[in-house]
């Protein structure tokens, strides 16, 4: 997943991009909402924002958000704990709520939680033809049969996964699968696709032209 980190603080934001990025997730860390802003427009799978920041509300911020239509799922990572301020983080479009200090461990566990509904999967699977895929373990089975996939190929199919039913241009699948380091690399993409048809089959990625990509179901 591609997620927007807000969070000031250096030793916690650091702390949390590092280990995000240790379970493959692409983390753009932003201390403060003008950095943010900076980003306007870029694609997200999920928000981590922090309430209280030097420039601004976090929630404030969320709250306007949503009410632009923006249905990001967004995860308030704040020390505010009064059963008030919970509810209100929730009713401001808060998806959910963790009170620092709190274990990485468990906001990774809540992402998973987030992809899985992402995904519209009622189970850990989802089947696309002859592939199975657990967006939550980071798993991939063709015909039953664990397939091993690279960093950056999980984070295409992913992508694609959480977005099933769609087409998501190209652009935006390159800003998910590789942030600002899109820049840099203008195949990169078209190489991961093509690793993953080799591994699962030509049929399971579509290309639609002019348009982007599809996987198929």
């Amino acid at each position: 997943m591609r997620l927007l980190l807000i969070e000031d603080d250096d030793i916690l934001g650091e702390g949390l991009a590092d280990y995000l990025r240790a379970e493959g997730h692409v983390v753009d860390w932003c201390r403060d909402l003008a950095a943010v802003d900076a980003r306007r427009g870029e694609p997200f799978d999920a928000l981590l924002v922090d309430w209280q920041l030097p420039d601004g509300s976090g929630l404030q911020w969320l709250r306007h958000r949503r009410a632009r239509g923006d249905t990001t799922p967004a995860l308030m990572l704040t020390a505010r704990d009064r059963l008030s301020e919970r509810i209100e983080g929730l009713d401001s479009g808060a998806d959910d709520y963790l009170v620092k200090p709190f274990a990485p461990e468990e906001l990774s566990a809540r992402l998973r939680a987030v992809s899985r509904r992402l995904a519209g999967a009622a189970g850990a699977r989802q089947r696309f033809g002859d592939v199975e895929v657990d967006v939550g373990a980071k798993v991939v089975w063709l015909h039953g049969v664990r397939t091993e996939l690279t960093a950056r190929e999980w984070a295409v199919l992913e992508a694609l996964v959480l977005r099933a039913g769609r087409i998501v241009p190209k652009t935006d699948l390159e800003r998910l699968v590789l942030g600002f380091e899109a820049e840099l690399a203008s195949n990169a993409l078209e190489v991961h696709v093509s690793a993953l048809r080799r591994k699962l089959g030509r049929t399971l990625i579509e290309t639609v032209r002019g348009l982007g990509y599809r996987i198929a179901g």
